[in-house]
């Protein structure tokens, strides 16, 4: 069934309004992918915070106009797939390597991360990092564990003190006077 030329309007808008809005877009292609293997993906993307999107390439370049994703979606061929988030860029890339690598017919095309261009080695690599989540709590570690080794050495004084005195008053080293 044939799109109207309104409803083609339509959609561009709307998604122009949403690339415009995102720092982190991620552009796919497939080869065929089931139903159940769309839902599947659209779900893992879903978990993610992400949106995730089928496009006409001449549909999307439209769109893309005026937006920080523009120049990679410029001059697309075959099938399209936009992904994208306002949220983490690490979580939106490991969704989408999980789901390559359990089926060979998706592969990335390029990527927007926080606005910078990014080449399909470098999603790889950021499917790789640890989520801000992550960071975030091993940075939490580290700075409570300086923390608690700053007061167990402030207490060791105290502590060896009051066992070398203990020790003392067994051995009854302390004479009245």
């Amino acid at each position: 069934m044939a799109v109207s030329k309104a409803k083609k309007i339509e959609q561009v808008e709307e998604l122009g309004n949403e690339l415009k809005s995102v720092p982190n877009v991620i552009v796919a292609t497939f080869g065929k992918l089931t139903v159940a293997q769309d839902f599947e993906l659209r779900k893992a993307l879903r978990a993610s915070g992400a949106r995730y999107r089928v496009v006409k390439n001449t549909l999307a370049e439209r769109a893309a106009k005026g937006s920080k994703v523009e120049e990679i979606l410029k001059n697309l061929e075959g099938r399209t797939s936009i992904a994208y988030t306002q949220g983490d860029p690490v979580a939106l890339a490991k969704a989408l390597a999980k789901y390559a690598k359990d089926n060979p017919e998706f592969t990335f095309k390029a990527g927007v991360v926080e606005g910078r261009v990014v080449s399909t080695k470098e999603i790889e690599a950021l499917a790789t990092m640890p989520s801000k989540e992550e960071i975030y709590s091993k940075l939490l570690f580290l700075i409570n564990a300086s923390a608690r080794r700053l007061v167990t050495v402030m207490n060791a004084v105290g502590r060896d003190l009051a066992i070398v005195v203990s020790q003392g008053v067994e051995k009854q080293k302390f004479k009245e006077a």
